[in-house]
């Protein structure tokens, strides 16, 4: 109806806007708070419509849907207030890129025609850019064509997507294939929204940003490096409230900074979209960082988001550009800079990108994947890739995409690059400038940072060290810095040494030197009170830094070592002191940068510094030299009282106008040794003798005595080698004043044969095995790649030569992620006859970034990138979560006991909060309570919580909390800020209790306050229990009853698996051991399908399991419980009762069974028999099952948006996203409904899984065909057919297959089969050939290993056979293990050592313990390759029995319990190493032969607190009183003091003939438990089976096949 007056209406709030013009229309439209703009420009200037349809997503509709209806009437009532207003028509889709689709559209599309909707309607999309680009394609495509206008909400659709009037739908072929160029009459840009946008979507979107400002305008470049913090200010905390930024005069700075930089990109992308509308040309130059991206972003997205990946893309195109020539080392460096500042990530290496994406996925970005997605991308012409190749930042060498080499793109996304050896005729003369000093850049930027003034740094080097030290430097207040000339010139304006508390921990990384100088820096900030965190990666924590904190603790500063003592993280307390100054004594025997942070730091101490140097030789001198000469060059002179003492007055650096940087002399040694080694000429102009850097005698000191001709003047040092092959051996150096140019000297020391010695040995170099990593090892190890022996010293290393000729083909070199480690053995490589592969090439970025460059494009070595398999790291240099661990839940269900547990076998520390509370109050919680009340302890709790979760304890530690902990709203924000402040590192766990043992256990317990008398336990805990689901991200079942009785677990033994399985949680919760199933081969899951799991206890399970790689708990199946049948699920009490069975019986589950669970709610649509009805309690349970833990949950992707929603609570646990189609009309697999449903679980879950019927056999063929076509390890898809026509699909599916088994009631769908019926069809067909396995050794005619083995196999229905191989040496069985149908062996003696030669690879058990007893054979590049592995089983059939048989006894826990091993043969190793890995501290060795024992205490005692020889078993009693026995000598004599089982403990013989050895017989006499060698042979055998088939062994046949033999003959 019409409006007759507006006096009613409120006013319009018509924003002032910046219009930008694109294709002759100034058709974007800028500024805050627009929405009455929108409609009123809408009414006013756009073609008049009869109905407008506004089209969005849930989400946005709940925030902003209201205010544009409201709008709409209000605009047109004071546009046209006599008339009645046009229709306004709604449409909500769901959010997420799977509405981007056909079938969404045409839903669009009928609805509209439905709606009656004509030619004269207009499209309003709001929403990002899934909305856009899906309704655009709607406008483009109805009636022919109309109008439509963008609102994009999101900051990547405002300066991508919206822009230029690409629309389109995503097909299952790939993204945006369908779609049509149709240009919105408007585009709204409506900057307040962005207030919603969570930071991720923030940084997405400034990735668009930033791209486009580095390919053409270097002004807005510079903005955008420079005003990171204003523009996330402006976005993330600007909009909130209000109407601020509607006018131009009410705008803050920082929006106005925000709208410049948008407004600026939006221009840029407008005109070129104006001179190049249907992407010809020019508008490829917006393609900059999308060919690389798009291919990362076909791999790990959804976990990754677009602009995630083009950022990374960006700086790879970027190094192409470098690598090409066209564009300089500083400006990649300024690129992935600014890209950092704003959140995102750089390298495909990312930690961002692991954290997004998963280890899982992570391994899926390998090269040949890239470049075949790259090969179908739209830039692409013909078979040439096409690069928007930068020449500065803000300009391209072309206006178009330019071709490029496949070779150089690969190398630029490959992990690795392969070396090849330069040619022999190779005669150049080169002059290589190697970039700035690390050494004098870190000093240089601490010097200006502390001085007074400006001061423009020239040649800094620009690498991850000095972006550490730099951003720390900021952090800390000191200056404020900005980049001139292109960004190779830093203008530092100091502070003068006034610094501030930063406000978050600096974050190091693995850069020594700035951590050791910012440890002294950190002492000077002017605070009175709080403390400054210095951390670093897993690497920077083992790097010692003790000798300067004693020195400064010695000082008077305050310093504590928040993790492991001597190390980083460090905490230093302010108080107003600073540096104390005076005298002080520092030990410099270890690190010169110990001195150098104290002399640097010393002008600023409250008195003059006296440093005296104490504790033995002092380390790298000129570097101590080298400051003390840059302190003179900013105005400090430090006066030198004798050798080792130095007097620094205090005072204020004055900064020099202008510093200019020396060239790195350690990274120059790497082109002067090319030439060296290489028989060439190189000269790098500026390091010469006048250096400041002790590493210039390089080329004297080393390159001249070994035959190379040196010439050096004060700036520059030329080299010219030998002839190839013709250096000299350096029979003893000391290089200590050179330490880090070592490591090129012992590469050059490895062809050093042209003199009659042929070993270098370097000396001086102790510091180096406390680098980036053990360098000297490193050496030693990767030389050893090369077939040159090299020996490891305490201060050195003696390299043994070896002719060029005889060096190893094509190494693969681990470098440890050392940067020296790499550019000096790439240097060797060049000389190799096959070359060699550096593993791991961006390592080079710490010092040398553009290293590669220089040695292909200026030294003439031919490279190409390599993919390196993932090479085994050992478990010291393994990183895994270190966030804290914070256990939650009522008191008395066992926080305290499994915090402990936990915290020994991650090898954390434990706190108790309130022991921890008591300790800083000083009172009793009861005393507090008491004389305070509730209150006064709550606000203790919950100072004492944050300062652990934020400082002390944040990392490194499991704590336990009090019951109360989450009744403080603040303490349950605080354990939910823990855990997203580590982006899913961190676990709150919470711990459900059995509440009848709880009120029991309180009933006993009065160290702590009683619940008031109205409070009943029960209340108290209904109460709680939400807010401990609000605190927590894992939640685990602490129920005794569960475990006593069912699974053959007694009273004694309950509580020992409660813990394990704790543990086990702790390990997935934090990375430590996801447990997931490897899906590049056939795979296995049992579906139980019982009501309760008790019914398979406590025999059946290990039976229903064997051969199996999962264990499928389906949810919907325990409704069959006659507690829930018929029940109302929608009940809230049925619900919350129904969980907790669900979670009793998952957790018994857990309790008898090691494999990885998947969590299945099958609802009745897809098959199942849930009811579709309670479809709350369905995603209740989901994200349940994501909390307690479970490896992997099936989600169906049909059911709503319920996929998604669940993938993105993931945490751990993978996603299976199913579809299950019962009757097979739907899902057929040659239709393109299937294609869709594939796309959407694929963006709905980890892995995808499709099921349909087959109504005939051929469907079985088209299934086949559709795995084939879209299955891989990386992309993993789960493809079969129910019903019995579809068993052979079961047959073929090629990972994580559904199975049943004879035991089981029912199958869980129609058609499943077994394992073993599935490996008798497989042989069958061709597709499991039939492999040998062997026992090899003498004398085995007796050995029972056939008898069980063969039966395993006949339990699994494999083909395989295993027969005795009775050898006396190993040469006979070359052609045995060579045969193709080797399938592995068991090992026995004599073979166990002299058999090692033999094999590819050891494990890393086998290689400790010395010997092998079992040969497993493993292929790679599908089938191409054959690796022999030797490992050792010995010593887990020793974990395994000892375990069960302390659960079974009153025998103390290994942790805090000693061991005595009898004899010192093979077997002793593999005992030793099993009471190793079980946490035994201390040990003794006994032996007849006093000198073997000592030999081998002497190879395992690092393993131990204690590992003591003993010269009889009386002493050995009288010492250690062992808990633990293991003997391992045959049957003997031995004398065997009754004393020796003086406590409760375990007596285990290696030895099973006879049953009851000497040792058995007298340890049952004194009641202790006892394991018979019979059960250590069948445990091990059980994990030799378990090696061979990666599946779990059918343990109970095997054994009865053994005790059937053993008994019948023994």
């Amino acid at each position: 109806m019409a409006t007759s007056s507006t006096s009613t209406v409120r006013p319009l709030q018509l924003a002032e806007v910046e219009r930008i013009s694109i294709l002759g229309s100034e058709s974007i439209v800028c500024g805050f708070h627009l929405v009455d703009f929108i409609w009123t420009d809408i009414f006013a200037n756009l073609s008049r419509a009869s109905t407008y349809v506004l089209i969005t997503d849930t989400n946005l509709a709940a925030l902003y849907l209201e205010k544009y209806k409201e709008s709409f009437a209000v605009a047109w009532a004071h546009h046209q207030p006599e008339k009645p207003a046009p229709r306004l028509l709604v449409h909500v889709l769901p959010p997420g890129e799977t509405s981007k689709s056909r079938a969404t559209k045409g839903a669009i599309e009928d609805w509209m025609l439905e709606q009656r909707c004509t030619r004269d309607t207009l499209v309003v999309a709001l929403g990002g850019g899934v909305i856009g680009d899906l309704v655009g394609f709607v406008a483009a495509t109805f009636m022919r064509g109309v109008p439509f206008v963008q609102v994009p909400t999101s900051l990547l659709a405002m300066v991508d997507s919206s822009i230029g009037g690409k629309t389109a739908v995503d097909t299952p072929a790939g993204k945006n294939l369908i779609g049509a160029f149709w240009q919105p009459q408007r585009i709204f840009m409506d900057m307040a929204v962005l207030s919603t946008l969570p930071a991720r979507e923030f940084s997405n979107g400034m990735a668009e940003v930033v791209k486009t400002a580095a390919i053409w305008t270097a002004t807005e470049f510079d903005v955008l490096e420079e005003g990171a913090e204003d523009i996330r200010a402006a976005v993330l905390d600007g909009q909130r409230e209000g109407t601020a930024g509607l006018t131009v005069a009410s705008r803050t700075p920082a929006q106005a900074l925000l709208l410049r930089v948008i407004a600026a990109s939006a221009r840029v992308k407008a005109h070129v979209v104006t001179h190049d509308e249907r992407e010809s040309g020019m508008r490829g130059l917006l393609n900059f960082g999308h060919t690389i991206g798009h291919a990362i972003e076909a791999v790990l997205a959804p976990q990754v988001l677009h602009g995630e990946c083009v950022a990374v893309g960006c700086v790879l195109e970027a190094e192409v550009a470098r690598r090409m020539g066209h564009l300089s080392p500083v400006a990649v460096a300024r690129l992935a800079r600014c890209l950092r500042a704003y959140g995102l990530p750089t390298a495909m290496d990312d930690p961002l990108l692991l954290k997004r994406a998963g280890a899982e996925r992570m391994r899926a970005l390998r090269p040949e994947r890239l470049m075949r997605v790259m090969a179908v991308d739209k830039k692409t012409v013909g078979a040439q890739k096409r690069l928007v190749v930068l020449s500065s930042l803000g300009s391209t060498l072309e206006m178009k995409p330019t071709s490029v080499s496949d070779a150089l793109i690969a190398e630029a996304v490959s992990v690795g690059v392969c070396v090849s050896p330069v040619s022999t005729q190779l005669h150049a003369e080169v002059t290589v400038v190697p970039p700035g000093s690390k050494s004098i850049s870190n000093r240089a930027l601490l010097l200006a940072a502390l001085g007074q003034g400006q001061c423009r740094i020239r040649n800094l080097l620009h690498s991850d060290d000095t972006q550490v030290m730099l951003a720390a430097l900021q952090a800390l207040g000191a200056c404020t810095v900005a980049w001139e000339d292109g960004g190779d010139t830093l203008l530092v304006t100091g502070n003068g040494g006034q610094l501030h508390r930063p406000d978050t921990a600096l974050f190091l990384g693995n850069a020594g030197t700035a951590a050791r100088f910012l440890s002294t820096t950190a002492v000077l900030v002017n605070a009175k009170d709080g403390n400054t965190v210095l951390t670093g990666n897993s690497r920077m924590k083992q790097r010692p830094i003790g000798p300067l904190v004693d020195a400064l603790r010695a000082n008077g500063c305050e310093i504590e070592y928040c993790e492991g003592e001597g190390s980083l993280p460090l905490r230093v307390a302010h108080s107003g002191s600073g540096l104390p100054g005076g005298h002080i004594q520092l030990a410099a025997s270890v690190s010169s940068q110990y001195v150098s942070s104290i002399l640097l730091c010393a002008p600023y101490a409250q008195q003059p510094v006296r440093l005296e140097l104490v504790g033995g030789k002092v380390i790298s001198q000129p570097y101590i030299d080298m400051t003390i000469a840059m302190m003179a060059q900013f105005g400090v002179h430090v006066e030198r009282l004798a050798e080792n003492e130095y007097m620094i007055p205090t005072g204020t650096y004055t900064n020099p106008t202008e510093y200019v940087v020396e060239s790195d002399a350690s990274s120059a040694t790497y082109p002067l040794a090319f030439a060296a080694i290489t028989g060439t000429q190189c000269t790098v102009p500026n390091i010469g003798s006048a250096s400041l850097q002790g590493d210039a005698r390089f080329a004297v000191d080393v390159l001249r005595p070994m035959g190379c001709t040196v010439t050096q003047t004060e700036t520059s040092t030329t080299v010219a080698g030998p002839p190839r092959g013709q250096l000299h051996a350096l029979p003893d150096i000391d290089m200590e004043p050179m330490t880090d140019a070592f490591l090129t000297a012992a590469a050059l020391a490895a062809v050093a044969t042209g003199s009659d010695g042929r070993v270098t040995r370097i000396r001086g170099i102790a510091n180096q095995h406390v680098k980036e990593c053990d360098r000297i090892a490193a050496m030693c190890a990767e030389l050893a790649r090369f077939g040159v022996e090299a020996e490891n010293h305490p201060d050195g290393i003696d390299v043994h030569a070896r002719p060029i000729a005889e060096l190893k083909d094509m190494p693969s070199i681990h470098c440890y992620d050392d940067h020296r480690v790499a550019m000096s053995l790439s240097i060797l490589a060049c000389v190799a006859p096959g070359g060699a592969e550096i593993r791991e090439r961006r390592c080079v970025g710490k010092t040398w970034p553009h290293w590669w460059d220089v040695l292909t494009r200026d030294l003439g070595v031919p490279l190409v990138g390599s993919d390196p398999e993932a090479e085994a790291v050992p478990a010291s240099e393994r990183s895994s979560s270190s966030a804290s661990i914070v256990l939650i839940g009522m008191r008395g269900v066992g926080k305290t006991t499994l915090g402990r547990a936990a915290a020994r076998a991650l090898n954390l520390q434990f706190v108790d909060l309130d022991e921890l509370l008591e300790r800083e109050t000083g009172q009793s919680i009861p005393e507090i309570i008491n004389s305070d009340g509730w209150p006064a302890f709550r606000a203790h709790e919950t100072r004492v919580l944050r300062t652990a979760l934020t400082d002390s304890y944040r990392t490194g530690t499991v704590i336990a909390c009090g019951g109360g902990v989450v009744e403080s709203a603040e303490n349950r924000s605080i354990l939910r800020a823990h855990v997203s402040s580590h982006d899913g590192d961190a676990a709150v766990i919470c711990l459900t209790p059995n509440m009848d043992h709880v009120a029991e256990y309180l009933g006993r317990d009065k160290t702590r306050p009683a619940y008031a008398v109205t409070s009943d336990i029960h209340e108290v805990y209904a109460r709680r229990l939400p807010l401990y689901a609000e605190s927590c991200n894992y939640e685990y079942l602490v129920d005794k009853a569960l475990v006593s009785g069912t699974a053959g677990a007694g009273a004694d033994s309950a509580w020992g698996l409660v813990e394990r399985e704790f543990i086990r949680l702790v390990r997935f919760a934090t990375r430590r051991d996801l447990n997931h199933v490897p899906l590049d081969r056939p795979s296995y899951f049992v579906s139980l399908t019982a009501p309760s799991v008790s019914e398979y206890l406590p025999s059946k399970l290990a039976a229903i399991t064997a051969g199996a790689q999962a264990i499928e708990m389906r949810a919907d199946l325990l409704l069959r419980h006659a507690d829930f049948a018929d029940v109302d699920l929608q009940s809230a009490d049925v619900a919350a009762a129904f969980t907790a069975y669900v979670h009793a019986q998952f957790t018994l589950l857990r309790h008898n069974s090691r494999l990885p669970v998947v969590f299945t709610v099958r609802t009745e649509p897809q098959g199942g028999a849930f009811p579709s009805a309670a479809d709350e309690l369905r995603l209740k349970l989901l994200r349940s099952a994501i909390q307690w833990g479970a490896e992997y949950v099936d989600v169906e992707i049909d059911a709503g948006n319920s996929a998604s929603s669940v993938m993105a609570a993931r945490q751990n646990s993978l996603i299976i996203a199913s579809y299950h189609d019962p009757s097979g009309k739907q899902l057929r697999w040659d239709s393109e409904f299937a294609l869709e449903i594939l796309a959407r679980a694929r963006s709905s879950g980890n892995i995808a899984k499709l099921i349909s019927h087959a109504s005939t056999w051929e469907d079985n063929l088209k299934c086949q065909q559709f795995v084939q076509q879209h299955h891989s390890a990386s992309t993993p898809l789960i493809a079969l057919n129910m019903g019995f026509a579809g068993q052979m699909s079961r047959i073929l599916c090629p990972c994580l297959t559904p199975v049943t088994h004879p035991l089981l009631t029912a199958a869980a769908a129609p058609g499943q089969i077994s394992v073993r019926q599935i490996n008798q069809a497989r042989s069958l067909m061709g597709l499991l050939p039939t492999q040998q396995f062997y026992l090899f050794g003498t004398p085995i005619q007796h050995s029972p290993s056939p008898a069980m083995h063969n039966a395993a196999f006949a339990a699994l229905g494999l083909p395989h056979t295993y027969e005795l191989k009775e050898t006396p040496g190993v040469d006979e069985l070359r052609s045995v293990i060579a045969d193709p149908l080797f399938g592995g062996a068991s090992v026995t003696i004599p073979h166990k050592q002299t058999i090692i030669p033999l094999l590819d690879e050891l494990s890393p058990a086998a290689q400790r313990i010395g010997a092998v007893n079992t040969l497993v054979v493993s292929s790679e590049n599908n089938g191409q390759t054959r690796k022999l592995l030797g490992d050792n089983t010995d010593y887990l059939g020793i974990m395994g029995c000892l375990r069960q048989a302390q659960m079974e006894t009153r025998t103390p826990e290994f942790t805090s319990s000693s061991a005595l091993v009898i004899g010192a043969g093979g077997t002793s190793r593999a005992a030793l190493y099993a009471l190793h890995a079980l946490g035994i501290p201390k040990c003794a060795l006994y032996n007849r032969t006093l000198e073997k024992a000592q030999a081998l205490a002497c190879e395992f005692e690092s393993l131990f607190e204690s590992l003591e020889v003993v010269d009889s078993l009386e002493r050995a009693a009288e010492d250690i009183c062992p808990s633990y026995i293991v003997g391992t000598i045959p049957a003997s004599d031995l004398y065997l003091p009754e004393q020796l089982f003086a406590q409760p403990g375990v007596a285990l013989d290696m030895a099973y003939k006879p049953r009851w050895t000497p040792l058995l017989e007298a340890a049952n006499r004194r009641k202790w438990g006892v394991v018979h060698g019979v059960s250590v042979l069948i445990e091990q055998g059980i994990h030799q089976m378990e090696l061979w088939t990666n599946a779990v062994a059918p343990a109970k046949c095997m054994g009865d096949a053994v005790l059937t033999k053993y008994n019948s003959e023994f």
